[in-house]
């Protein structure tokens, strides 16, 4: 329960009635519950669209409920998102790159990319089926944060201080397996073929943008999987929108 909440606190800002202290290694280990704390996220959004969306017309809510994610998670990876765009048009060495994604202002390239990763999200939960919606708003911020899980393990950290090494360090791979069966058995269980064709996409993606960053940076840092989680998020909308139902 205590990493559940050190889960919680740490991809929320929804404050704890109670003062949790971390040890070294809680934070790593805290991974295994972060697909949970996606889950309850999702279904705060869900309580939030069954309360406006008989109100409003449906672009409209679907603005609102990004605007509710985006307040509830305290633009955490979205930091990340704009700091990585600003770095990759930076197109200079390592340490420019690093340099740029630890400079808390954001470029206009970051901007860009920060205003592009909405909309995209935005547009991607408007062509979700309504018949679906409910559902994929359980089910897309759980997968991205799956997606963090599997990012961590196992990586190497491009920096020796900061949250991201803080992570990779005190993370395992019993932490990725109940991850994983937590993703898995809600994917399908919500939304069947299409959950677990999400849940491969966010796999891919995920791999695909790791390995692009060690290659890049000899690493990961916590800007980098911030952006990872913001393409994983648009990523599995698409594919619950895009892709016709899948029986097995």
């Amino acid at each position: 329960m205590r990493l559940l909440l050190i889960a919680f606190q740490f991809l929320t800002i929804i404050p704890l009635p109670i003062t949790l202290r971390c040890e070294k290694d809680d934070l790593g280990r805290s991974t295994a519950f972060f697909p949970l704390v996606g889950l309850a996220i999702g279904g705060l959004l869900a309580g939030v669209n069954w309360l406006i969306a008989p109100w409003i017309a449906r672009p409209l809510c679907d603005a609102l409920l990004i605007t509710v994610l985006t307040l509830i998670t305290g633009a955490l990876h979205l930091d990340g998102l704009a700091d990585v765009c600003d770095g990759l048009a930076a197109r200079g060495s390592r340490e420019r790159f690093l340099a740029i994604m630890k400079d808390s202002q954001v470029g206009a390239i970051g901007a860009v990319g920060l205003v592009l990763g909405l909309l995209l999200k935005w547009q991607a939960l408007v062509a979700v089926p309504a018949e679906l919606k409910w559902q994929a708003l359980l089910i897309f911020p759980l997968l991205a944060r799956f997606g963090q899980v599997l990012t961590l393990t196992g990586a190497r950290h491009a920096r020796q201080d900061g949250l991201g090494a803080a992570f990779i360090q005190g993370g395992g791979w019993t932490a990725l397996f109940v991850a994983c069966a937590t993703a898995a058995s809600a994917g399908y269980g919500l939304l069947g073929g299409r959950g677990v064709t999400a849940l491969a996409a966010v796999c891919l993606l995920t791999l695909a943008g790791r390995i692009f960053f060690q290659r890049k940076l000899g690493g990961l840092t916590g800007d980098t999987i911030g952006c990872i989680s913001e393409l994983n998020e648009i990523a599995a909308l698409v594919i619950i929108a895009a892709v016709p139902q899948i029986r097995f």
